[in-house]
């Protein structure tokens, strides 16, 4: 068992190979943003953030395969993430959702360039205004993402086909407008797919967990859903229920939450 919580962590692990540089975001006036890792990190999920004027970028994925490739891959992709994102975002007049569309397509390939082939890799890519309180995103393939406002819990819609199959992918942003306080949460498989038994920990859950999180941090809310499903997989009727019906592998996703809230 790991321990719990991880802070966002992009230390080696004592993987060979170029690595990702560690992620840096300053406290910034109008947005809490955070990012956790559980501690049993054995996949692909990546988060990288830049703040830019105005502006923060921000990309999580979930690069298939085992860590000691997939981490080797983020290094290329961080690269090119961190390049295009100050080129297409350096002057303040730009076209947000042109180029988030723009910079989606220059991660994607060079995704498939460093994993050279086709590589499985669900993406969210965001840029948020600081000055608008206004997200515009790519939402690419299964990476779960949920809005809060004072009103209710919505699921965003997934546009376009994941990162890393088709080098000639395009997206199409979409744009979401946040009042004061209103949240945004990201989760990998990992967290919906953490099991008890044959019961998934699921969307509903991870839902209801954003519902009630009435004056929490970004912190604290993915503190409080990568704990939830940890606990959730952990628990001892797991453990009888797959040693009675043994499955060929144990699942070995990474757990990792993204929050933004306006604040």
């Amino acid at each position: 068992m790991g321990s719990f919580p991880a802070e966002l962590d992009t230390r080696t692990l004592g993987i060979s190979g170029p690595t990702p540089f560690p992620v840096n975001l300053t406290q910034l006036e109008g947005l809490d943003l955070s990012a956790r890792y559980h501690s049993d990190r054995s996949g692909g999920d990546f988060f990288d953030g830049l703040a830019i004027g105005f502006r923060v970028i921000f990309l999580l994925t979930d690069i298939a395969g085992p860590r000691s490739e997939a981490h080797t891959i983020a290094a290329e992709v961080q690269n090119a993430f961190r390049q295009g994102a100050r080129d297409l975002f350096a002057s303040p007049g730009a076209n947000e959702s042109e180029a988030i569309a723009a910079l989606a397509h220059e991660v994607n390939r060079s995704l498939i360039d460093a994993a050279q082939g086709v590589r499985f890799a669900p993406a969210f890519l965001g840029c948020f205004n600081l000055t608008l309180g206004i997200l515009t995103y790519c939402n690419a393939g299964r990476l779960l993402a949920m809005f809060r406002d004072e009103e209710s819990v919505r699921l965003l819609e997934r546009g376009g086909f994941p990162l890393g199959l088709f080098t000639h992918a395009t997206y199409e942003p979409a744009v979401l407008a946040f009042e004061p306080r209103d949240k945004l949460l990201l989760v990998t498989k990992g967290v919906t797919e953490s099991r008890r038994g044959a019961t998934e920990f699921g969307t509903e859950r991870v839902e209801r967990l954003l519902e009630n999180s009435n004056g929490d941090s970004s912190s604290e809310i993915c503190d409080s859903v990568l704990r939830e499903a940890y606990d959730f997989g952990d628990h001892p009727w797991s453990r009888v229920y797959d040693f009675l019906f043994p499955r060929k592998q144990r699942s070995s996703d990474d757990l990792t939450a993204v929050a933004l809230v306006r604040s």
